[in-house]
């Protein structure tokens, strides 16, 4: 498995650091944004495999970034984690933003969180194969 690449996007820099301790050992690179604009700039210079973000953010809310995502780079395994638990929001950001899962904060590190990011790179790893296995045939039949 090559080492992936997790974009953590929220603008509680305490969430953040909480995030960059928590996850210091774990085998893939993380990188870190306080808003939906700098992880944009993030996503425009490198390859990032899994997004997770929150939800209420200024400027732009984690729904907006999803929806720009799913378009942009629609790859990328995307991830809420929020403390903002509002049914409306939640279903909007499920079928416009296409997430793979939802975290709610606060989060529980090695029971939940870790598992979750695990998952998701295995479900980017699936993918991927299907998408890589399906272009040959792609290229015959088109």
């Amino acid at each position: 498995m090559d080492r992936k690449v997790i974009l953590f996007v929220d603008d509680e820099v305490k969430v953040l650091n909480s995030l960059r301790r928590g996850l210091i050992d774990e085998p893939y690179e993380t990188l870190f944004a306080d808003s939906g604009k700098k992880a944009l700039e993030i996503l425009e210079q490198k390859e990032v495999h899994i997004l997770v973000t929150d939800m209420r953010m200024p400027e732009m809310s984690g729904l907006e970034l999803l929806k720009i995502v799913r378009e942009k780079y629609p790859k990328i395994v995307r991830i809420v984690l929020s403390g903002y638990t509002q049914i409306a929001t939640l279903l909007t950001a499920i079928n416009q933003g296409e997430i793979y899962k939802y975290i709610t904060k606060p989060w529980q590190m090695e029971e939940e969180f870790k598992p979750a990011i695990r998952q998701a790179i295995e479900f980017y790893d699936l993918n991927n194969k299907q998408d890589a296995a399906s272009q040959p045939a792609a290229a015959t039949n088109g």
